[in-house]
């Protein structure tokens, strides 16, 4: 069938996602999905999360969404007799513990995160050499638009953490940071800075034998903040014009990067004065505040002094009273920060876009 002779479901568009010349999956007006999958000799095909698919006459499955999707990023899986894959069709992404594909129901009347005529920062790679870990190792790193054209001009660095299941890439493909960094910088919102982006080291979430989940939780990137401060810090700082002060450099992260951003920088207040939790494993025990983390909180004034912004971020529907109650705890005690609930938002990466959006025009501003 030629291009002109297509015909397509009534007010669907193609997922952005989609590798070029693909025309399915389909996004319609009321936000159901349009999947279709060639498996001429398939027994049984469907998509993950949404269920079986219905074979065609032509060797084509087709399904649609049941129910409109939550406007954002959703992870899928295209599961063939049993076994699950990338969509062929789509551009591959690191989540779940595994290269998967992605749709994206648009947002109706917001544009912060989309792709706009603005200078555009540069996303790279980065290579070290770890000790730690004895490998090579990237981490992603985002420079601002006149990075390249400011050349004595040094930056603060925001170091951005990706959760459990995900890797270094995954802000920057799922998360949009650079579109949303581009567009609060060019609106003046936000300052130029460097983030950079590495591996957490928390990937698959496995037990090994002899150990216990709850052991297993606590060696899940364990090594990652010394990783941080001893070899990523130092290796961006040599190679990129950084502010080497603690008052230029910022961390934050999202689920289990979280909880990594929690053990680095609270334990690290001479290197970090920002701290960021968005939808943070990490837990606060408020009742033994003066000995959590090593005592950072007992000396509440020096505490407050020192961290100018800890920003608590969730979305409204994934049990948002867990971090709330943990903010509201925290300034019982005497201890600053910002709570920010995303509404109509899960575990998912537009709480986490919200959060980065709200977050960055925080950072190192003149006190």
């Amino acid at each position: 069938m030629s291009l002109a002779q297509q015909t397509y479901p009534a007010g669907t568009i193609a997922n952005e996602h989609n590798i070029n010349g693909a025309d399915y999956p389909r996004i319609g007006k009321d936000r159901r999905v349009y999947f279709k999958v060639y498996a001429p000799d398939a027994k049984k095909v469907e998509i993950s999360f949404r269920g079986e698919m219905t074979k065609q006459n032509d060797g084509y499955w087709t399904l649609v969404s049941k129910e409109p999707e939550v406007v954002g990023f959703h992870y899928y899986q295209i599961i063939i007799d049993g076994v699950a894959t990338a969509d062929p069709n789509g551009k591959p992404f690191f989540g779940m513990g595994k290269w998967v594909s992605g749709i994206e129901i648009p947002e109706e009347g917001v544009d912060y995160y989309s792709i706009k005529d603005v200078p555009h920062g540069r996303v790279s790679p980065s290579w070290y050499y770890s000790n730690i870990r004895k490998e090579w190792r990237r981490c992603i790193v985002y420079t601002p638009a006149e990075y390249d054209i400011n050349s004595d001009k040094r930056y603060p660095v925001l170091y951005l953490q990706h959760g459990m299941g995900e890797n270094e890439t995954s802000w920057s493909n799922q998360g949009k940071m650079n579109f949303i960094m581009d567009n609060l910088i060019s609106e003046g919102k936000c300052k130029p800075m460097i983030v950079v982006m590495d591996n957490g080291n928390i990937e698959v979430f496995k037990t090994n034998a002899g150990e216990t989940p709850e052991q297993a939780r606590k060696r899940f990137g364990a090594e990652f903040p010394s990783i941080l401060v001893n070899e990523i810090i130092p290796h961006i700082d040599n190679h990129f014009r950084t502010l080497t002060d603690r008052e230029n450099r910022a961390m934050a992260g999202l689920s289990w990067g979280g909880l990594l951003t929690f053990n680095t920088t609270l334990n690290n207040l001479d290197k970090f004065a920002y701290i960021g939790g968005f939808s943070g494993a990490g837990n606060i025990d408020i009742e033994h505040l003066d000995t959590a983390y090593n005592g950072v909180f007992k000396d509440k004034k020096s505490f407050n002094e020192k961290v100018h912004v800890f920003f608590l971020g969730i979305g409204s529907e994934e049990r948002p009273e867990r971090t709330k109650n943990m903010s509201d705890g925290l300034k019982s005690a005497g201890i600053n920060n910002i709570y920010y609930e995303s509404p109509g938002t899960a575990h998912e990466f537009l709480t986490w876009r919200r959060c980065l959006k709200e977050f960055v025009p925080l950072l190192f501003k003149e006190k």
